[in-house]
């Protein structure tokens, strides 16, 4: 049994690159190379934004205040009840990195399905309350709590990070149902993240489906291999 660390591995990238398809590839090939677990380390709105819609009676009102802090920046900081929402996702995410790190800890490989970053704050998989701007004490205290939960959680930065880079026209076709600014500024967002020095590996999201994950799974081999891992006997 192979003694070498297990490794994390992020994969990132702007909606319509296809981050979910090629996760799903890729966990059957990481398994090849010993127990593996698949995680979402995102913030997930959307799920949590539809799950509130069918609440009775608040389901309106908090719907209304997930999509009004869907904006990234502003002047001031947003009142409580906004704030409260904001770090509500920001504590959902920190329970499924923990979980994620307790993977690690009992020697599973893990593949994670985006990954914090404190590198460009209010860009996907950052950090939400703006910086730098006034706001009420209280609403201040939850800006530093988030802060420091994304520098924590970055802190613990992956071994390797795919990033699959889309131009704009082809997300847009994918995801016709997604504003076209919101997926220009993460498409314009991705080449710039360095995780603090994580092994990075550009993959062309352009291609069709069956070469993207071709390349995914070469980039898997080639760092495993690198890394001084092999098959095991039962996935061989």
């Amino acid at each position: 049994m192979q003694s070498i660390k297990k490794p994390i591995i992020a994969v990132i990238g702007s909606d319509g690159s296809g981050k979910s398809t090629v996760c799903e590839h890729l966990i059957n090939c990481v398994q090849k190379y010993g127990p593996a677990v698949r995680v979402h380390l995102g913030k997930q709105a959307g799920n949590v934004e539809r799950a509130v819609i069918k609440l009775p009676l608040m389901g309106n009102v908090l719907n209304k205040t997930i999509k009004h802090n869907k904006v990234k920046s502003a002047k001031t900081l947003p009142g409580p009840i906004p704030a409260i929402v904001i770090m509500s996702f920001v504590i959902r995410r920190l329970l499924r990195f923990r979980h994620m790190l307790a993977c690690h800890r009992r020697g599973l490989i893990v593949l994670a399905d985006r990954y914090p970053q404190i590198q460009i704050p209010g860009a996907y998989d950052g950090t939400v309350f703006p910086a730098n701007v006034t706001g009420s004490r209280f609403v201040l205290w939850l800006a530093g709590l988030e802060r420091s939960s994304f520098h924590w959680m970055a802190g613990h930065k992956p071994d390797l990070v795919i990033k699959l880079n889309v131009d704009l026209d082809v997300a847009c076709i994918r995801k016709p149902d997604h504003r076209r600014e919101a997926l220009a500024k993460k498409i314009a967002v991705t080449p710039q993240l360095t995780f603090d020095g994580s092994q990075l590996i550009d993959i062309d999201a352009n291609k069709p489906l069956d070469e993207v994950l071709i390349d995914a799974e070469k980039a898997i081999a080639n760092f495993m291999e690198t890394c001084g891992f092999s098959h095991t006997k039962n996935n061989s």
